[in-house]
């Protein structure tokens, strides 16, 4: 037997209940935000998507010509110093028209993920959760759509809408873009909903929805939320690729895949800057996407550690 003081030899802890998991996934997010500042594979992505939204959110602030401003005796002029990106077909400020096509690219790409990662978390955690039935028609629904590739799907959509602004595209692509997150959050749930805090939760209990927002989605998100970091890149690449090809957004909307489809391929050797300079911000904000949903996953995920 043991003392006043200590423990009985050969006594068993008692598991641990949903407080202490709740506690350890805490203090995973904590550990993870502490690695991360130091990271500068995180804190370089992060300042250039800061920049890239301000200037989506206040393009104002970084020039003050307005897009729409041109000057035909202009046209395809070069870059010079005073205008850095120098001039489209139509003799508009490059640099401009760049800067503002910030705006629909980058909203496309939050808009879709936001989303694709809603429906994902909540068609994955119901099935994840459940099973059964329930996961089985979520899951043959998912391979229903991921059946269908995105931009070939998007392309024969929006080929049918009449106006194809930023709200319009990016439904489409949501429609189509959502299974992989869900087949991931689903995956995570089911690792998740076998623990012994979640079998603790419904002894005391819990409520299926209070076990899924307060126990289960806390500990299973992760892996959902580096992707859906990713994902941001690849739909502004995507929504890049639709317009380029004449099915994305429509005039006189104004998009890097836009200016990308604006000029005709034959003149790309003699005005190379109309397809550089919208290509470079396409290609910086993609690898930015990735680079952070990279740091992401290491950070948060315990085995890389």
């Amino acid at each position: 037997m043991g003392d006043a003081h200590g423990p009985v030899h050969g006594a068993v802890a008692p598991p641990a209940g949903p407080a202490s998991r709740d506690a350890a996934g805490a203090s995973l997010w904590s550990d993870a935000w502490r690695q991360l500042r130091r990271n500068p594979l995180f804190v370089g992505p992060v300042v250039v998507i800061g920049l890239l939204t301000l200037i989506a959110v206040w393009p104002t602030l970084f020039t003050d010509l307005h897009p729409r401003d041109c000057d035909l005796a202009r046209s395809s002029e070069l870059p010079s110093m005073g205008h850095w990106f120098g001039f489209d077909r139509q003799g508009c400020d490059y640099y401009t028209r760049v800067v503002f096509g910030t705006r629909a690219s980058m909203a496309v790409g939050v808009l879709v993920t936001a989303g694709a990662f809603a429906l994902a978390v909540a068609l994955g955690s119901v099935a994840g959760y459940y099973g059964g039935v329930i996961d089985t028609l979520i899951s043959r629904l998912a391979d229903i759509w991921f059946g269908i590739p995105l931009v070939l799907g998007a392309i024969v959509l929006l080929a049918a809408v009449p106006r194809r602004g930023v709200w319009e595209v990016s439904l489409v692509l949501v429609l189509l873009s959502w299974p992989p997150m869900m087949r991931l959050m689903r995956s995570t749930v089911l690792a998740t909903r076998e623990a012994d805090y979640i079998h603790a939760a419904r002894a005391l209990g819990a409520r299926d929805g209070r076990i899924i927002v307060r126990h289960v989605l806390p500990n299973a998100i992760a892996p959902v939320l580096s992707y859906a970091t990713v994902f941001v890149g690849v739909v502004i690449a995507a929504e890049a690729t639709l317009s380029f090809l004449g099915a994305g957004l429509q005039l006189p909307a104004i998009s890097w895949g836009l200016l990308l489809a604006g000029p005709p391929a034959r003149v790309l050797l003699d005005v190379p800057h109309l397809f550089v300079f919208p290509g470079l911000f396409v290609s910086l904000t993609v690898f930015s996407f990735v680079l952070l949903g990279d740091a992401l996953r290491d950070a948060l995920d315990p085995r890389l550690r």
